[in-house]
């Protein structure tokens, strides 16, 4: 039987992930990563704290396959469903045409994927209300800024980024009808997620026209606009994980989007037999997004400014104020 070349690759990964684990029979979790990778201090970087949050509290040690290929997807969770693994979780949209048929392949083990909805009896698809926190962080840049002119930098050009931008857009002009919003987004590709370069170079184009606050929903991407931003004097507005520690003073605030919470709760459910299959949203109302506000951000965000965002937040969470959800052409 012929394997492709990735194939080794990936049993290797594999193997040097599962190191130290417990026996067979036991439950074992497992993970496997988006493009990205486990480091890059924003979506996939959220995952990894999720998972390690678990194997801190619960002794329980996960394997994990941090994905370089497209081809490597499915022979990934493939290979980890047969290595025994009880619950797969998969970080991104892009795996879900995998998970679809290795949970077809593998009936007996749970699957969560993130930012995807796959509908089969073994499988929760857990997905975000990104609008809701875009929301409020387009209202801190236009609170924030000086030039009425606010900046959104996204990764691959994809709904899902483009629900960001949109909740981004509605925020900043919720608080000033007359703000100017430039938007530009890296790429088509999954390289998108990582070329900090490219992020830096449409930062200072935005920075360039008048912005004086930028935010990012791409991934590694967004390091460089944030590095951009700090080079400027200008803000920026992290994303997915609290970046305000990236640039302290330079980064207003961070869209947080919990994915950790989503890998956290899969794990600690389906080893306490209460996982359930079907579909998850997360917003403001369940705490699986929001706004951060820490010491490295706090000498930015004033008091009426806070008390302006902790209203709106509460006016979405209670319904009275909508806000809108993008739809594909």
């Amino acid at each position: 039987m012929h394997f492709p070349r990735f194939v080794p690759v990936v049993i290797a990964a594999l193997t040097l992930a599962t190191a130290g684990l417990r026996a067979a029979g036991e439950f074992m979790p497992a993970i496997v990563f988006d493009f990205g990778g486990k480091f890059d201090r924003s979506f996939n970087q959220s995952a990894s704290e999720g998972a390690e949050k678990f194997k801190k509290e619960t002794g329980v040690a996960y394997r994990e396959f941090e994905i370089t290929n497209a081809a490597q997807r499915e022979q990934a969770m493939a290979q980890l469903a047969k290595r025994g693994a009880s619950i797969i979780v998969a970080i991104g949209f892009t795996q879900a045409s995998a998970v679809e048929k290795v949970a077809k392949q593998f009936p007996n083990v749970k699957f969560t994927i993130v930012d995807a909805v796959v509908d089969l009896p073994n499988v929760q698809s857990v997905n975000f209300r990104e609008q809701e926190s875009s929301f409020l962080c387009g209202m801190a840049a236009a609170l924030a800024s000086k030039s009425g002119k606010v900046g959104f930098v996204g990764g691959m050009d994809i709904p899902l980024i483009r629900k960001f931008a949109l909740g981004y857009a509605e925020g900043a002009r919720h608080v000033n009808p007359q703000a100017e919003v430039f938007q530009n987004m890296t790429g088509t590709t999954p390289a998108a997620w990582g070329d900090p370069t490219k992020g830096a170079e449409l930062a200072k184009s935005q920075f360039g026209r008048g912005a004086d606050v930028i935010f990012h929903a791409a991934g590694a991407t967004g390091i460089g606009v944030m590095q951009a931003a700090k080079d400027a004097g200008k803000l920026s507005i992290g994303c997915d994980s609290n970046q305000n520690y990236l640039h302290p003073g330079s980064v207003l605030t961070s869209a947080m989007k919990r994915v950790d919470v989503a890998v956290y709760s899969a794990f600690k459910l389906a080893r306490e037999g209460k996982w359930k299959a079907g579909k998850v949203v997360l917003g403001l109302a369940e705490q699986g997004v929001d706004y951060s506000l820490d010491e490295h951000n706090r000498k930015l965000i004033s008091p009426e400014m806070e008390r302006k965002l902790n209203e709106a937040k509460a006016d979405i969470i209670s319904g009275k104020l909508k806000v809108a959800e993008y739809k594909s052409p």
